[in-house]
């Protein structure tokens, strides 16, 4: 099972670099658009990046979040509940996230073919957002990828403490 983490842990921290790049583009972006603002030149196009940049943070992020518990969870009930019964909760909720997000991922892609194969740009600045598409894909491929790995972990029996 360390083997799955470590993996999932890999992938991670090279696609938090790249969420962390348009992060920084998007900070960069947004000063330069206030800088020039104040000589009434705009930067044309910063609302269409900002946006698209955002979906990239933002689904890059899911996974690495997942990993790291960081997602809100309201466990209360939950918690009440004898182990047993609390891991297969958690199990059935891991599958259920995992089937719905490798579903968009697979539905995002479908999209980004179609945008591929139609040409479509964006309205200012003319670029091709296919690959935007397929980024917010992989970062639902990446959260399937963590999930299936929580479910795993779920399944497993407790591992018994050994007395010291």
């Amino acid at each position: 099972m360390n083997r799955i983490h470590r993996l999932n842990a890999g992938f991670h921290r090279v696609i938090m670099v790249i969420a962390g790049v348009f992060l920084v583009a998007m900070c960069l972006l947004t000063c330069a658009n206030i800088l020039l603002r104040t000589v009434w030149v705009p930067v044309p196009g910063t609302y269409e990046l900002m946006g698209y940049f955002g979906a990239v943070v933002a689904a890059l992020s899911l996974g690495y979040t997942q990993m790291r518990r960081g997602h809100v969870a309201v466990d209360v009930l939950i918690n009440r509940l004898p182990s047993r019964r609390q891991r297969f909760l958690k199990g059935f909720n891991g599958l259920v996230c995992m089937l719905f997000f490798s579903l968009a991922a697979w539905q995002l892609v479908r999209k980004a073919l179609v945008l591929r194969a139609s040409g479509e740009v964006t309205e200012t600045l003319r670029i091709i957002y296919y690959p935007f598409t397929l980024a917010v894909a992989l970062g639902c491929v990446l959260l399937a990828a963590v999930l299936l790995a929580d479910l795993v972990q779920a399944l497993r029996p407790p591992q018994k403490e050994t007395p010291r």
